[in-house]
């Protein structure tokens, strides 16, 4: 188990008539190499849960441990976790803050200790992880860039230390399709090849069938659903109740189904849906168009 969650409580602006709890009694554990999604309304809790799980955020009540140490733990030791454990913000242009690309791309490694020589491979590779070009985009200034840009040199930012669980928050925000695909596409190979841990905050369904096996549906600061995405997501009526509504392509083979067409109610992607139909639709009716002998009638 990489990180464990027990019995967590947390409160904003406590002592004040704006004392608000965020999280309630929350108990998660994360095993390394997971790709989870945490989904529920705004407000829910989501992003004050990723924060206690690198020490941004230290619980009233309850602990956290990330491979084995307790974030209360001040010091050295605290450090180690804040290594292993790369946070991207939902808002990138609050993230970044150096006056070139490299030099924010950079950053971490360089009060990490890492040598010149080593530096630029990981910026050069971070960038390539992410799609950004070294020679076109490395001395020029973050400040310059699109929104998507911005994403995607936070993401590199965290990347170029190496952590071993990365924590996003609403990753895709401000990339196009295109965008989204790479992304994605290259979190799943460091995963893959690496054992990259990933925690992805979103509000796109879409974009969480393509990477996480693993959903946890939070609600008033608690985890109210916690399975694999095919469990999670063929519970439509359940899961609307916390104001989350499964993929498109899920809410289309449900609604298929209403209308007494049998298919698969545990689908997740287009391409799985459309297999579906070429399996129910053409493949029956071309066997019903032949007789016993196996000739067209």
């Amino acid at each position: 188990m990489f990180a464990l969650m027990e019995d967590v409580s947390f409160s904003y602006s406590v002592g004040t008539p704006f004392e608000t709890k965020a999280l309630d009694q929350v108990n998660l554990a994360i095993d390394k190499g997971e790709s989870i999604g945490i989904v529920g309304r705004t407000g829910c809790g989501k992003s004050t849960l990723i924060q206690h799980l690198n020490g941004l955020l230290i619980p009233e009540r309850g602990r956290v441990v990330v491979d084995g140490v307790d974030i209360r733990t001040k010091g050295t030791a605290l450090k180690e976790v804040r290594k292993k454990v790369g946070l991207v913000f939902q808002y990138p242009e609050y993230q970044i803050f150096e006056e070139t690309v490299f030099k924010e791309i950079a950053f971490g490694p360089v009060n990490l200790g890492v040598t010149e020589e080593e530096l630029t491979r990981r910026v050069r590779w971070a960038m390539e992880v992410v799609g950004l070009d070294f020679d076109l985009l490395a001395g020029r200034s973050p400040f310059e860039l699109s929104g998507g840009q911005m994403r995607r040199v936070a993401i590199a930012s965290i990347l170029s230390m190496k952590p071993e669980m990365l924590v996003l928050d609403e990753p895709t925000a401000g990339l196009d399709p295109e965008g989204k695909r790479l992304i994605f596409s290259r979190l799943v190979d460091l995963r893959k090849h690496e054992g990259l841990t990933l925690v992805i905050v979103s509000h796109s369904m879409e974009d969480l069938v393509t990477i996480a096996e693993r959903i946890i549906v939070m609600d008033q600061g608690k985890i109210v659903l916690d399975g694999a995405i095919r469990d999670i997501f063929s519970q439509p009526g359940a899961i609307t109740n916390f104001g989350v509504r499964p993929p498109i392509t899920t809410q289309l083979a449900f609604a298929l189904q209403e209308r007494g067409f049998a298919v698969n109610q545990r689908l997740l992607t287009p391409e799985e849906l459309a297999e579906e139909i070429y399996q129910k639709i053409i493949i029956q009716k071309d066997k019903k168009g032949k007789n016993q002998c196996g000739e067209k009638v």
